[in-house]
């Protein structure tokens, strides 16, 4: 292509800082961007809904271009944090989520998705996985009103 073109073998380098930005760059190109949040409903519909659009995008992907995309792309998550973000950032997730760090809690979520697609396994159910990666989220980074924790006091006392 490059003979035909008579373009020097170093042309399609020159835009990129380096090889592994290149490969991104070629990755990227045919991966389809992340998925836009809605912003209707309740926190637990939001992250369902967009963890239900994830598992369409992971299950479609074939793994091996996934894997090697992700390590192309190296610490650059940006593009893929931001649906997150848009419905962290939501009066409904002030008003129900405690404190908590924006990047575990992405890995919490889109974590257990990951290891299916992973895992090779058929018949996984992913939307089994999205509901209970959602629920785990909200049980772990969720104010806690009205619970109790268990009793420290010894039933013999």
């Amino acid at each position: 292509m490059l003979r035909g073109a008579n373009a020097a073998r170093a042309t399609p380098y020159r835009p990129f800082p380096s090889g592994n930005d290149l490969l991104a760059a070629a990755f990227q190109s045919v991966l389809p961007p992340a998925p836009i949040p809605s912003a209707d409903g309740t926190l637990r519909e939001m992250l369902t809904r967009l963890l239900q659009d994830w598992a369409d995008l992971i299950g479609q992907t074939p793994m091996m271009l996934s894997a090697m995309y992700w390590v192309a792309l190296g610490g650059d998550l940006e593009q893929y944090a931001a649906p997150f973000d848009a419905i962290f950032d939501s009066p409904q997730a002030a008003a129900e989520l405690g404190e908590y760090d924006s990047v575990a809690a992405i890995s919490l979520l889109l974590g257990p998705l990951v290891t299916v697609k992973m895992s090779t396994l058929a018949g996984i159910d992913y939307g089994e996985c999205v509901r209970a990666s959602v629920e785990g989220f909200l049980h772990v980074y969720g104010r806690r009103t009205g619970i109790t924790g268990p009793s420290t006091e010894s039933a013999d006392a």
